[in-house]
């Protein structure tokens, strides 16, 4: 058996213990049961690989993706049904999205009480317009009050679970309404076990460069673990943000997308390894093979196949794939479709590296101005807010 040291502490939040401090970030309708299950076998094969004695490893935390506390309490079907969890997962993590302290109370008494949640993680980052204009995500820390309340609900309840509870937030709206160092003591205050930053504002979204040195002030501010989100495209850029921060672990999102053996160079990163030779065509290929048969397990073969469409551009970024093989990924229906098109990809085909540390996923463009509710920033109380609604149609968020 080969000696293992990792060069970051394992993750500790609450009883849970995470031996390489890499968190999947939660995306909507990505990180499902089948996508989290592709990337923590990413993870452990790394982890397994340096230790080299073929003993299964837990390397990082993989969070389902955002379901909002509403639905949840009151039984929506559509909620209940991305409650789904692969028997590899140790430890169950969902990420909840709320406006009300009870709701959220509520929420999280029945994911860790009826569906075994072990970890628990708030989203207070969100910038997509449908769900600031309505107070929540990035725009709710704002009202600090507001925040605290609703905090200090998901954790007592999650509490009497033995359940840690986990926050993630933005810097703030824009660059005059900063809110992550109060959120930071805030957090701290109401017994959060860690909060993660993604060093953008709600009005930069996905654009341009994240802000590391945010992180670093953040660390600086509290002490709890703090994890850097944010601009992490390879396993190098991981490693730079924990010295240039000195943060407790990282949160990959984009980074990820078509590319979940990135769990696996990190894990080899986190523990004094170099990356794994970038994969060939053929490799990606079996990779997204192994993704279709996990979809088509979790939702049927048809639905599942419809799913995976949308990660083909992912997945092939850059490589020499023709046309009409590109049109037929993007339309595939069943696993015999998809053999069909990856039969016609040339194995040998190699890494286009000119994509090594490109954006992935979402980008655009900042906005000059945030969707917020009317006179939201007059002050920053808000526990009596008037948010009916705010937890309507959030999902891709």
């Amino acid at each position: 058996m080969t000696e293992t040291t990792t060069l970051t502490p394992p993750l500790r939040l609450g009883p849970l213990e995470v031996p390489v401090p890499v968190v999947l970030a939660p995306m909507a309708g990505v990180t499902n049961v089948a996508y989290r299950t592709l990337c923590r076998e990413q993870a452990e094969r790394g982890a397994d690989e340096v230790a080299g004695d073929g003993a299964p490893r837990p390397a990082g935390l993989f969070v389902c993706e955002m379901i909002t506390s509403r639905g949840l309490v009151e039984r929506d079907p559509k909620t209940l049904s991305m409650l789904g969890f692969d028997a590899g997962e140790s430890v169950r993590s969902v990420q909840l999205y709320g406006v009300d302290p009870r709701y959220m109370g509520e929420a999280a008494d029945i994911l860790c009480g009826e569906f075994g949640v072990t970890h628990v993680d708030l989203n207070f980052g969100c910038p997509v317009p449908k769900v600031t204009r309505k107070g929540g995500g990035g725009a709710l820390p704002w009202k600090r009050d507001l925040l605290a309340a609703i905090l200090r609900a998901t954790v007592k309840a999650a509490g009497k679970h033995g359940v840690p509870v986990t926050a993630k937030t933005r810097m703030g709206i824009d660059a005059d309404h900063l809110t992550y160092l109060d959120a930071g003591r805030i957090a701290q205050d109401s017994g959060v076990a860690a909060i993660a930053l993604h060093g953008r504002t709600v009005a930069q979204s996905y654009s341009g460069t994240a802000d590391w040195d945010s992180i670093a002030r953040l660390v600086e501010a509290v002490d709890i673990p703090v994890l850097g989100n944010g601009d992490i495209w390879e396993a190098d850029d991981a490693l730079r943000m924990l010295e240039h921060t000195g943060a407790a672990g990282v949160v990959v999102g984009r980074g990820c997308l078509g590319r979940p053996w990135l769990f696996s160079d990190l894990s080899r990163a986190f523990l004094g390894r170099p990356a794994t030779a970038l994969p060939t065509l053929g490799e990606v290929a079996a990779t997204v093979r192994r993704h279709a048969e996990l979809l088509a397990e979790m939702m049927g073969e048809e639905r599942g196949l419809t799913d995976l469409r949308k990660h083909m551009a992912w997945y092939f970024k850059g490589f020499p794939v023709g046309g009409d093989v590109r049109r037929g990924l993007g339309t595939v229906s069943s696993l015999a479709d998809l053999d069909a098109c990856l039969a016609q990809l040339d194995p040998q085909a190699p890494f286009p590296v000119a994509e090594l540390g490109a954006p992935r996923g979402r980008r655009g463009n900042p906005r000059h101005r945030v969707v917020l509710p009317e006179g939201w920033l007059d002050d920053t109380c808000g526990t009596d807010l008037d948010l009916a609604g705010a937890e309507d149609d959030v999902s891709g968020g």
